[in-house]
């Protein structure tokens, strides 16, 4: 998810000193390290450069996951540029500060740089045609660039990208002000279903994974953590291990120092020839534990404990008229408690990196969403400068924010360190699941008074969770700023009385973003009481929501006491506009035939729409319950995510989020007992199969000219209170708590 004190550029600054003949120098980038495009003849930006062959190298700043960023990017550069895709090679970047923020959380990646990628390849385009001009003495205005070549339609001359770069090379960049970007109506790749980048490789098994990366003369670690957060190794006996086939070495890492950050948590590793040797030289060795103050932590306690936080006053947030008058004006009042559990990332690849410690250096491959952060956790363990620290970034086999927390990558650079040769730290399944950063439970009040007509004339709302913020040393115990913006300060209902508050929460265990964050809980506790409050006034719920929302209107948001996040931008540029809300309502209930749907003896749809990450989304869906099972026929998911440039990539981001929703609300939970993690894999740490997941996902994408939003998060808030609201529909059992499968069986 979501970024967390990581720096950004404005557009103007970056622009200023990213454009010239030569490469972008930021901060402290990486000496000595230069890219393929860097070198190439014409290098206009860091982003670009095009050699006299005619191959256009197009760099890739952002991580693969799925999520599309390394074709998408470099594919509005090539549209731009006006290059032939088929020549074009996109080359993945290392971390460096040159690039900007390489961090791939957020779903920012687009709204943060597509301008910038327009910008690219709109120079480098108008400094060849400028060249051709030179080279046939002619207007620059009669000279235009047409899929790899510029030409001269006057004397039917035309010269290739290849034969052009050198020319181009010698020019001063234009100012950016005078440059000309192509019409929707003129592209020929954006949004016309561009095949990904690297299709072919990942289809024929070639791609290559944190999993994959090698180095010469390397050794395999695994590593054996605490079971509870923050202990420490006591003491430990590696005679048994160091006897199996292939161990070589046996190495205690030490314990991270307070606050965590994205450090190395510390234990025994075992190091051997082979992933076979290593896991297994593991299980043989006995280590004695230190655990600490966290050893009592229990999650069932804990999440009595959020609840009862829950009903007690908190930290006011937001506020609106007088809520307690509106209470005591009410003709009726309605209470309700949700809750939402511990819950893993459990990507399919678990973290993996090999890294080399050498002349007081580093060099590492991993699977990061974040190679900058790599650098500064990977410098700060080995007491060396982040410049002196070089990371690859392979692909990913999924991440959803686990893999911006670099914790594995230095642990491969210490244990090289120690051993003197090349390592690759593995984890398994079960250490990513009991060793994760967690995403926060949580426990939500909420209260609501109404007149005679059932609508709500007072709300009142708490959300108790441990902040992301104690990863990083805060102990004040209340959510930050960002985790506040998320759902839960920006209200977008008409209502004259309103109050949030946030209460606060100690923290026993590592704790970070998830896919969409506090968007997760907080939109699953508000959108099943506005679904309570339609059932109590006889309303259908999206006429109910839609009398919420009242008429298209942007709301200026003005929190009590903190700055509105709204993802650090302009609220003029992206405000909250109920209007845009509305539309994927009605869009999604038309879609999807509401008005006509049957509810009842056992089948029913639900409803849920929710603004983040300045997208707005709205799901119906359909269930089927039988006992404890539940069928999912079908989910319709409509969005509006301002223009977008891979509509293929934005449908399967929807269809992924509409399926790892549902695992969130039916089936996963982490539960911690004695300090230790209770699950180990999918058998009980469980996401949904194909016959739990939405058999058909019907997605719904509003055409937008608003500026582009976030596309791989914010379809996963709506679908649990989505569910839920469908099993009230089809039973008449509500369910507050999550995972829903286990109210079911209750």
């Amino acid at each position: 998810m979501s970024r967390v004190s990581f720096r950004t550029l404005d557009r103007r600054t970056f622009l200023k000193y990213t454009f010239g003949t030569g490469a972008l120098i930021l901060g402290t980038h990486v000496p000595g390290w230069a890219s393929e495009a860097d070198k190439a003849t014409f290098h206009p930006s860091v982003f670009l450069g095009i050699e006299p062959d005619g191959e256009v190298i197009i760099v890739a700043h952002r991580s693969e996951m799925g999520t599309g960023s390394k074709s998408t990017l470099p594919m509005v550069v090539a549209e731009e540029l006006e290059a032939d895709w088929k020549r074009v090679r996109v080359e993945q970047a290392i971390g460096d500060e040159k690039y900007g923020s390489q961090n791939t959380d957020g779903s920012c990646s687009i709204r943060d740089f597509v301008e910038i990628m327009q910008s690219a390849g709109a120079t480098a385009r108008t400094m060849l045609e400028l060249a051709a001009a030179q080279k046939w003495n002619v207007s620059a205005s009669e000279c235009k660039a047409q899929n790899h070549e510029v030409v001269h339609a006057k004397s039917g001359q035309r010269a290739g990208f290849g034969e052009l770069a050198p020319l181009a090379a010698k020019l001063p960049a234009p100012d950016q002000a005078t440059l000309k970007f192509k019409s929707p109506g003129e592209y020929r790749y954006i949004n016309k279903n561009t095949p990904v980048v690297d299709q072919k490789d990942l289809c024929e098994g070639k791609g290559t994974f944190g999993y994959d990366a090698k180095m010469p003369d390397m050794l395999v670690a695994s590593i054996e953590h605490s079971p509870v957060y923050g202990g420490t190794v006591a003491s430990f006996d590696a005679t048994e291990a160091k006897k199996v086939p292939g161990v070589q070495h046996v190495v205690a890492i030490e314990r991270f120092k307070e606050p965590h950050n994205f450090q190395a948590l510390g234990g025994v590793a075992v190091l051997a020839d082979h992933t076979w040797a290593a896991m297994q030289g593991r299980k043989k060795l006995k280590v004695n534990w230190d655990s600490g103050s966290n050893a009592s932590y229990d999650s069932d306690r804990y999440r009595e404990q959020l609840v009862a936080t829950a009903k007690q006053p908190g930290k006011v947030v937001a506020n609106r008229g007088d809520v307690d008058a509106g209470f005591a004006a009410a003709a009726k009042t309605l209470e309700a408690v949700y809750t939402t559990p511990l819950l893993s990332h459990a990507p399919m690849e678990p973290p993996a990196a090999v890294a080399e410690f050498k002349d007081g250096k580093v060099v590492c491959h991993a699977a990061t969403q974040n190679p900058q952060a790599v650098q500064e956790t990977v410098a700060a363990a080995m007491g060396i400068e982040k410049k002196d620290v070089i990371c690859h970034v392979t692909l990913l086999g999924g991440g959803f924010g686990r893999k911006s927390k670099p914790d594995y990558v230095a642990e491969a650079a210490i244990l090289s360190k120690k051993v003197g040769r090349p390592v690759k730290v593995v984890w398994s399944r079960e250490d990513d699941i009991r060793t994760d950063f967690y995403h926060s439970p949580a426990g939500m009040y909420m209260k609501a008074g109404l007149d005679a007509a059932g609508k709500p004339t007072a709300w009142l709302q708490r959300s108790v969770f441990p902040s992301i913020g104690t990863t990083f040393g805060d102990q004040s115990g209340y959510g930050m700023e960002l985790e506040m913006g998320m759902g839960w300060n920006d209200l977008p209902y008409s209502i004259p009385n309103h109050r949030a508050e946030n209460g606060q929460a100690k923290n026993h265990i590592r704790i970070g973003w998830l896919r969409a964050v506090a968007n997760v809980y907080h939109a699953f506790a508000i959108h099943s009481f506005t679904d309570e409050l339609a059932h109590l006034a006889g309303k259908d719920p999206v006429d109910y929501v839609l009398g919420l929302l009242g008429p298209g209107q942007k709301l200026e948001i003005n929190p009590v006491g903190m700055k509105y996040w709204n993802h650090d931008q302009d609220q003029q540029k992206y405000p909250v506009d109920t209007g845009r809300l509305r539309n994927v309502i009605e869009t999604v209930a038309q879609k999807s035939g509401w008005a006509s749907r049957t509810k009842g003896n056992g089948h029913g749809w639900g409803f849920a729409a929710h603004r983040s990450f300045l997208t707005y989304v709205a799901i119906a869906t359909e269930v089927q319950v039988e006992r404890d099972r539940v069928r999912i026929p079908n989910m319709h998911i409509c969005v509006d995510a301002g223009q977008t440039f891979h509509e293929d990539r934005v449908h399967s981001q929807m269809e992924g989020a509409c399926v790892f929703g549902t695992s969130l609300a039916m089936l996963s939970e982490i539960s911690v007992k004695e300090g230790k993690v209770v699950q180990s894999n999918f058998h009980n740490y469980q996401v949904a199969r194909f016959t739990e997941a939405p058999m058909k996902v019907h997605v719904h994408l509003i055409k937008s000219d608003a500026p582009p939003a976030g596309v791989g998060e914010p379809g996963v808030p709506p679908v649990a209170p989505s569910i839920a609201n469908a099993i009230f529909a089809a039973t008449g059992k509500r369910l507050r708590d999550l995972p829903l499968r286990k109210g079911l069986r209750a």
